[in-house]
């Protein structure tokens, strides 16, 4: 059985249980065409949720990346002398 004809036959059903619900009084809000829209509107909740998610870790990761930059540069003028005693006592030519 091929797709196209799998997709045709579960979207008569669906029509079908919606018009038996429909003559019952219970909803008449069961088709196809409410289902498209529901299916399309929980994917542009999820591309939604996805960009929301995307922002926050791009928004994280600036921070990281500014606190590591600002240790850096705060710390860099403290262990240089360190280190060039250091190499002083190794034998190591400074630069």
């Amino acid at each position: 059985m091929n797709t196209k004809k799998l997709i045709n036959t579960a979207l008569n059903g669906l029509d079908t249980i919606g018009y038996r619900l429909d003559q019952y009084g219970v909803t008449d809000r069961l088709n196809r065409h409410n289902l498209a829209a529901f299916i399309m509107l929980e994917q542009k909740h999820l591309e939604g949720e996805w960009d929301s998610f995307q922002a926050r870790y791009d928004r994280r990761r600036s921070q990281v990346d500014g606190l590591l930059t600002a240790i850096e540069t705060r710390t860099a003028p403290l262990i240089r002398p360190l280190v060039s005693r250091v190499n002083q006592f190794r034998g190591v030519a400074s630069s």
